[in-house]
């Protein structure tokens, strides 16, 4: 496998450069992202065939292209949720070529077996192993990015979007779903609770994750135009918290902080269950776990673009309109 990978490389040459270290981090460093490689290479074991809640972000972030006049012939897509991406694009963005990238090698290796069972759609994808947080693409060579699911676990979020801007040819399309602040808030109360009570204290065992009121923030920091962000809360519900810590382990979404406990104590992890069913069970015994999604779109310039005018250049005042619908208002 890793030998037909190479020989993908091969073809490559066109939007991919010599990155010397693939897996190098920015300074700034809150998650071990060598963790993670091994987090996502357990994943394309017990990923199911079809996730539910995988598909249904995958399945929105896609729908976005649907309301592009505009084609996109060469592709990145980049970490998270590649096999879901691929699946279900469907010849939507008028893609030929895509160049599908993640960290892990048994991630690659899991869509490129899936691809072949797949209808033909006449899209040349190749497959490279390298890291969101530095790109082994060159500038101005592909004319759309897409990011479902994967972003969020970058040291350097800023830093990897402004390198994805920088891959992307003028008027290029920046397509990427995250997960934000308030997924897994029921978890996030019980461990809480349960490390307060039976360790008399907390320490940090989930992620943090960006707010919806960074998002905006983040698009314009990484220099996109005519920036875009919504989002979406999506409640999955599970028999017992077991069942949903083996989800998260099937997504690759367990935690991969560099500054952990080592190991969760057996009493405050039951805990933590008993106090997770206690406070959110349904009356049928399961229960729910929100996920929430932050849908990013962003541009890179171009001049074709529309653009705001100028301060001050306006013709007509605030105070006129006030006063012409006022008295419109007024006549009714």
């Amino acid at each position: 496998m890793r030998r037909s990978i190479a020989r993908c490389l091969g073809g490559l040459r066109s939007y991919c450069t010599d990155s010397g270290d693939g897996f190098q981090s920015s300074k700034l460093k809150i998650f071990d992202r060598h963790l993670k490689r091994k987090q996502r290479d357990r994943a394309a074991w017990l990923m199911k065939p079809k996730d539910s809640l995988v598909d249904t972000v995958a399945e929105n972030l896609l729908d976005r292209l649907e309301d592009c006049k505009k084609t996109f012939p060469t592709a990145l897509c980049m970490g998270g949720s590649l096999e879901a991406i691929r699946r279900l694009l469907r010849g939507r963005g008028g893609i030929e070529k895509l160049l599908m990238m993640d960290t892990s090698w048994d991630m690659v290796k899991l869509c490129k077996d899936a691809e072949q069972q797949m209808p033909t759609d006449n899209i040349e994808t190749s497959y490279v192993i390298g890291d969101e947080e530095y790109l082994p693409v060159k500038e101005n060579s592909v004319d759309m990015v897409i990011s479902c699911l994967g972003l969020h676990w970058t040291n350097d979020l800023p830093g990897a979007m402004i390198q994805s801007r920088l891959a992307l040819k003028p008027d290029g399309l920046f397509l990427a779903a995250i997960l934000g602040g308030e997924t897994l808030r029921e978890l996030r109360i019980a461990c809480t609770i349960a490390q307060m009570e039976r360790e008399g204290g907390i320490s940090p065992r989930l992620s943090p994750l960006a707010q919806v009121r960074d998002a905006g923030n983040l698009l314009t920091r990484a220099g996109f135009t005519l920036p875009g962000v919504d989002v979406d809360e999506y409640t999955v519900r599970y028999s017992s918290a077991l069942e949903l810590i083996e989800h998260l382990r099937a997504m690759g979404e367990t935690s991969a902080l560099l500054q952990r406990s080592k190991v969760l104590k057996k009493d405050t992890a039951l805990a933590t269950a008993a106090i997770y069913e206690s406070m959110f069970a349904a009356e049928d015994g399961t229960i729910p776990a929100t996920f929430q999604i932050i849908y990013m779109t962003g541009w890179r310039e171009h001049q074709s673009q529309q653009k705001p005018k100028k301060r001050g250049s306006a013709t007509v005042s605030f105070q006129d309109l006030q006063k012409q619908f006022g008295s419109d208002a007024a006549r009714r």
